[in-house]
């Protein structure tokens, strides 16, 4: 029996390929025993090319299929070239966003590939392993017997219930991220994305769709992410689902949506805002706050009403928000980025993503590339170099921002730290801006800086931004470690610890007693106590702080701080 080898190549260890398993699902039920035999090969590009091909050579498929994003491409390609050579006889297959939209191009540079899976993949690839003839095949760019490349007509786009569901077996997922569709395509245009490609709008059935949400929630998946692009653009459909987690949660599965946030209607705010802390994350692409900007690449959206609904849903502490800028957009210059910036970071997500503009192939981005006097990189994955408004310097100086707002405030670890030196800035931008420049220097003498080396870092800059609070800089940079830390070796940049070891050792004992700040520690000593908090004392601030890592907050994974009184 012929054998098909389904080959991704993911960005971490962690992702899986929705893709590949759907595909494989949605032969074997359409083909029952007819299907030929199909294995899924997932890898890394991290993983050497050695150990890829001998992985490829060891199955020694009849049909090699590899599924093609921007992240892996250059990789594929490789894979591609390689694989023909060890397995001369193999038919290799390309699919995925990276290669349906300038297939023809693809398969000149690859002469190795007999073809490319243009668009949604079941369908054809059930087509594509049943032997059915290519000339009348939907979907799909293929090289004939005499060199020819051939273009297809695409596929219309199928009812999304009649994909299987690909979980039924989780040994294959374990310490992985599992991701999920509940529909597919998107209703907005923007310009950047290939989901303004295809504006066919289709939502899995509601039953399917809780039925399958119940089976990672009784197998307790720690976190499913829903592929949805745009999940809340049809309210019923999203209260339904959000209904069903709330009703259904057993307090251990997270779930990742895309909304848009201007949609999110007061139903659903007062429905987010009752959820468990930690059961939903909302991711938000805000991308630009600038009128002309969100114009020009046709998003529908009003920041003022993006801020309040942000607003609303952080009142209550429970959901953790993600929200997205993209540099290198029309009409974004420097200072336009800089109060998209500042306007998105007064909001106080939990993550800022700064990301930068990618050019995809088939975008609307890509058509307007020369209007825009967009440069970009040659080699996947497109990203921007400079525009009509935007240099190269100035990409630089947004990439010094992006690492800064990566260790510094996305990291979690310098919460007080920041808020304290935000004080003597105008902008938090600006902010950034300087750090970058401080920490590119100390970066300069040697290799990365280590976890410590980045509190010394911000002690050192912050003290010489505002040497008068010097001391407090300390001490809040000392809060920040402990609220994550449960570290038993002083930082050097703690400096002395103010509390005796006999005052020590009396809390402890004391506490054993009466439990008066540590409830539900009633079973552990002393001992146990003291190695599952640390107490320590603030001059500058004025307070004693107990912190308890036993309890810590769901979304932050803070500990609690509870405050000692001052006669103790």
């Amino acid at each position: 029996m012929k054998k098909i080898l389904l080959t991704a190549i993911n960005a971490k260890y962690i992702h899986s390929n929705l893709a590949v398993y759907s595909l494989k699902a949605y032969a074997e039920e359409v083909l029952g025993e007819k299907c030929p035999r199909i294995e899924i090969a997932e890898h890394t590009i991290n993983q050497q090319m050695d150990e890829i091909l001998m992985d490829i050579y060891k199955r020694k498929p009849d049909v090699l299929c590899l599924s093609c994003y921007i992240w892996n491409i250059r990789y594929v390609e490789d894979v591609v070239k390689e694989t023909a050579k060890i397995l001369p006889d193999t038919v290799i297959w390309l699919g995925g966003p990276e290669v349906s939209y300038d297939a023809p191009d693809v398969l000149k540079r690859l002469p190795q590939a007999a073809g490319v899976m243009k668009g949604e993949g079941e369908e054809t690839f059930a087509a594509l392993v049943s032997d059915s003839e290519l000339d009348s095949m939907e979907g799909i760019t293929w090289r004939a017997g005499d060199g020819r490349i051939i273009e297809n007509p695409w596929r219309d786009v199928m009812d999304l219930n009649r994909v299987p569901f690909i979980y039924r077996d989780m040994e294959r997922f374990e310490n992985k991220i599992v991701y999920y569709e509940s529909s597919r395509g998107c209703p907005f245009s923007c310009s950047y994305c290939l989901s303004s490609v295809d504006k066919k709008l289709r939502f899995r059935n509601l039953e399917l769709v809780k039925q399958e949400l119940q089976f990672f929630i009784e197998k307790e998946v720690p976190q499913v992410k829903f592929v949805d692009r745009t999940f809340n653009c049809r309210h019923e459909h999203a209260m339904a689902i959000w209904e069903y987690l709330v009703r259904h949660d057993r307090g251990i599965t997270n779930f990742h949506f895309e909304v848009s946030a201007d949609l999110l209607n007061d139903e659903e705010i007062a429905l987010i805002q009752s959820m468990r802390p930690g059961l939903i994350q909302l991711e938000i692409g805000v991308q630009s706050t600038n009128p002309d900007t969100i114009r020009e690449i046709r998003r529908t959206m009003q920041f003022p009403r993006v801020a309040e609904r942000v607003r609303e849903i952080q009142k209550n502490g429970n959901v953790h928000q993600h929200l997205d800028l993209i540099a290198g957009l029309p009409y974004e210059d420097i200072e336009s980025f800089a109060r998209s910036f500042d306007d998105v970071y007064a909001l106080r997500p939990q993550q800022l993503q700064l990301g930068f503009l990618k050019v995809l192939k088939g975008s609307y981005m890509e058509e307007r590339r020369e209007d825009y006097g967009l440069v970009y990189k040659d080699a996947p994955p497109y990203e921007v170099l400079c525009t009509r408004w935007l240099s190269y310097a100035d990409v630089l100086r947004l990439k010094g921002v992006e690492e800064m707002v990566e260790e510094y405030y996305n990291s979690g670890q310098f919460t007080q730290s920041l808020k304290a030196l935000e004080e003597k800035y105008e902008s938090a931008f600006a902010m950034y801006e300087e750090l970058a420049v401080y920490y590119a220097a100390y970066a300069q003498r040697g290799a990365s800086p280590s976890r410590a080396a980045k509190y010394e870092i911000f002690l050192a800059f912050a003290a010489k931004k505002d040497a008068g609070r010097t001391e407090l800089y300390r001490e809040l940079l000392t809060y920040d470690y402990y609220l994550r830390e449960n570290a038993k070796s002083r930082p050097a940049f703690a400096g002395e610890y103010r509390m005796a070891k006999e005052e020590l050792r009396t809390f402890y004992e004391n506490e054993a007693r009466e439990h008066k700040y540590l409830s539900g520690y009633e079973e552990y000593d002393k001992n146990q106590m003291r190695r599952m908090t640390h107490l320590e004392r603030f001059l500058q601030m004025g307070k004693t702080i107990l912190f308890d890592y036993r309890n810590r907050n769901p979304l932050t994974k803070e500990a609690e701080v509870i405050l000692i009184a001052k006669s103790q």
